[in-house]
């Protein structure tokens, strides 16, 4: 089958490989490749795919690049394949780096930090599991700052990759090593001292409420006396008046 060739109810090899190196954030090898063409659900046909279709497949895929004048290429990374950006390209890109590196850290990625921090080395599907969400794209932006780099892969079915810190990590955050980040008992502590903050700082609010409620009904209950006074005073300067 030419890897160009459409099969019987969907897209042809050529266009499935571009789509799982466009989507992948991690080089993929051949063999894993060859692997997600196998891995089938009900119903599906199998395709044979070989490791010459996968290479062939590639070259294909570059040489319409080439000729379309496209700004990327496949490139061949760790062992996998994955897609990159040509070199002439690289002062702008360098100055959108260092506009998003100007960036503050969104709440997801100090999560994800943190995660990485007191556990590493850990994987994706770790940091996945503490979570509870995706952690595709906070990873990219935090292996794109520095902040995190992948120190290895994991004994483990799939070698998945391994995240640690960084000297950069370090740096951000003003620490020296990892033993002066906080223990999980201070953390605590602090949690509860914010907490109590909040809580001081509402009670606070609602005395101070409580308290010009409390003034403004006192100075109504002033004026209403007030005025009665004056009524009968008037009153009486009425009377004796001829």
């Amino acid at each position: 089958m030419s890897t160009g060739e459409q099969q019987e109810n969907g897209p042809g090899i050529r266009e499935i490989i571009e789509a799982l190196l466009f989507a992948t954030d991690e080089p993929l090898t051949v063999r894993e490749v060859i692997d997600i063409f196998g891995g089938l659900e009900e119903g599906e046909k199998p395709t044979a795919v070989t490791p010459g279709d996968v290479l062939a497949s590639i070259e294909e895929l570059n040489g319409d690049y080439e000729r379309t004048g496209r700004a990327m290429r496949i490139v061949k990374v760790a062992g996998g394949y994955q897609f990159a950006t040509k070199t002439e390209f690289a002062p702008w890109l360098g100055r959108m780096l260092r506009e998003k590196s100007k960036r503050k850290l969104s709440l997801s990625a100090l999560e994800t930090l943190a995660v990485i921090a007191y556990k590493q080395p850990v994987t994706k599907p770790e940091i996945e599991t503490i979570r509870g969400v995706n952690a595709d794209y906070v990873l990219h932006t935090l292996l794109q700052r520095s902040l995190v780099a992948i120190v290895g892969r994991a004994a483990t079915p799939g070698r998945p990759l391994l995240y640690g810190t960084t000297k950069e990590f370090l740096k951000h955050f003003g620490v020296n090593d990892l033993s002066e980040l906080p223990k999980p008992r201070e953390i605590d502590e602090l949690m509860a001292e914010a907490e109590f903050e909040v809580e001081k700082k509402m009670l606070q609010e609602l005395e101070a409420k409580r308290q010009a409620e409390t003034g403004d009904e006192k100075g109504d209950e002033t004026r209403d006396e007030s005025g009665d006074g004056n009524a009968e005073e008037a009153g009486i300067a009425g009377g004796d008046t001829p």
